[in-house]
């Protein structure tokens, strides 16, 4: 049985009343946790080998996912935000024809046209044996292109919890609180995997984390003085809305944080250094669905600002002509119906690691630009530098090729007006002074703005929640014009 299984029956052996996960709805005990998914696991004992597993961040959510692991299935969490054409072509992709679903997401699940099933209150005493086999089917996808399925055993998905468990020093008295949705690979690991082996408590903010797989964020700083967390996870957007609002109450974070992972995309180093001064222990850290979530991460006692931090024991990486190479028993057995790979995996992710180890990613290979003057700069450096303004949703740095940058912005809820409506010429002076530590080739010259709700309508994001590249250089003089009244 997989070690995070195990953990879960131990602790209910031991535990009568202590929390294991809480929602916003109710909590559950390490007995009814585990006795619920003996329970659940038995009612899946007639299922297919994949099942789909389609809701919100709630405990029935748990119990579904560690029940089809002991099961012996393989689960595909498929994201609240993907369109119904995406949830398609998931399904189409991995033959599914059985989705578990929660409440809310009911209707939906049953307009996709498999058999839908729910998460019973059914109990039994938990019998801690698993069938075998079982792991996660996990879909991703790059600037383009339909999403694709990365398949993992659950033994990589244990490993890579035992291995984060020990390096953060999780012990019980530690509360995760999940504010991404759990369709996220990080998320399963961190806000399951982790406390599970602890024995530590999980708060699952369903509403809040509903908020961001929909690009909405606020109130974050309100939810950790409530929940008082020890731990959670964050992408750099969320780190920025907590930063501002800590700003603007001139507040400091709850004094218990001990570990905030901040990880998804680069984080500038202005906000990190803003982030702690008021408190919250930024740790960055690097990974990829391909490599079973997190390569390198940076830990309490053992931190470089400006890297990711060092590799995790049993990973060997590489830096080969510029390019992060990753090798080990953790790299994914292939894509969904591709070819099967080996024990390496060219990550396409520029960087470089530094004496002591420590790595640093600098941008993507394929996302690279080189100007007409030969320069070559990575975008993700820049864009770091303008969404740790927390009025910037998102936005994708273009202009390959071209004889100056150029930057498609997407505004934040809180922007929107903003940005919208300020004149070209004070926006154009908020870039500048935003990427005031770059050199004068790599800050944008011209800009276009495209609403949140826009970008979403038009498909401009791809299935991980990032800005389409491809699909913004193709909008861009679309939504560059629509700005030409505004009064200069």
């Amino acid at each position: 049985m997989a070690d995070i299984l195990r953990a879960l029956y131990r602790h209910a052996a031991a535990n009568s009343d202590e929390t294991a996960f809480k929602d916003d709805k109710g909590a559950v005990t390490w007995p009814e946790l585990a006795a619920r998914v003996s329970a659940f696991s038995k009612e899946l004992s007639d299922s297919p080998a994949i099942l789909g597993l389609y809701g919100d961040n709630d405990i029935n959510w748990i119990i579904a996912l560690l029940a089809g692991w002991q099961a012996g299935r393989t689960v595909v969490p498929l994201p609240t935000h993907f369109s119904k054409t995406q949830l398609l072509h998931v399904l189409e992709d991995t033959g599914i024809r059985v989705v578990i679903s929660t409440r809310r997401t009911h209707e939906v699940a049953t307009s996709l046209g498999v058999d839908v099933r729910s998460v019973t209150d059914r109990r039994c005493d938990p019998f801690g044996e698993t069938v075998g086999g079982g792991g996660l089917i996990i879909y991703t996808s790059g600037s383009t292109g339909a999403p694709k399925g990365v398949r993992l055993d659950l033994h990589q998905i244990n490993w890579q919890a035992k291995a984060l468990s020990h390096l953060i020093k999780a012990d019980r008295s530690d509360v995760h609180l999940s504010v991404l949705p759990l369709s996220l690979l990080l998320e399963i690991i961190c806000a399951i995997g982790v406390p599970i082996l602890a024995g530590a408590r999980t708060h699952l903010a369903t509403d809040m984390a509903r908020a961001v797989a929909e690009g909405r964020a606020s109130g974050l700083a309100a939810l950790f003085n409530q929940q008082l967390a020890t731990a959670t996870v964050l992408v750099p957007q969320l780190l920025t809305a907590w930063v501002a609002e800590l700003e603007a109450a001139d507040k400091q974070a709850p004094d218990g944080l001990r570990f905030v992972a901040v990880g998804g995309a680069p984080v500038s180093a202005a906000l990190a250094e803003r982030a702690w001064q008021l408190g919250i222990p930024v740790h960055e850290g690097y990974g990829l669905s391909e490599c079973c979530s997190v390569v390198a991460v940076n830990v309490p006692n053992h931190r470089k600002p400006g890297t990711v931090g060092l590799p995790l024991p049993g990973f060997d990486v590489s830096i080969e002509n510029g390019e992060i190479v990753v090798g080990g028993p953790m790299v994914m057995k292939g894509y969904l119906n591709g070819t099967p790979v080996g024990r390496s995996w060219r990550t396409g992710d520029l960087g470089h690691l530094d004496a002591d180890g420590f790595l640093t990613v600098t941008g993507r290979k394929d996302n690279l630009l080189v100007t007409s003057f030969g320069r070559n700069i990575s975008p993700e450096w820049i864009e770091a530098m303008l969404t740790a303004d927390a009025r910037i949703n998102t936005c994708a740095v273009l202009g390959h090729g071209e004889r100056q940058l150029k930057v498609f912005l997407v505004p934040s809820t809180v922007g929107e007006a903003w940005l919208t409506k300020s004149p070209r010429a004070q926006v154009q002076l908020w870039i500048e002074s935003m990427c005031a530590d770059a050199p004068s080739y790599a800050v944008p010259k011209d800009f276009a703005v495209c609403t949140l709700s826009s970008a979403r309508k038009r498909g401009l994001f791809t299935a991980n929640g990032q800005i389409a590249r491809a699909a913004a250089q193709r909008a861009y003089g679309e939504f560059r014009q629509s700005l030409l009244q505004i009064a200069t």
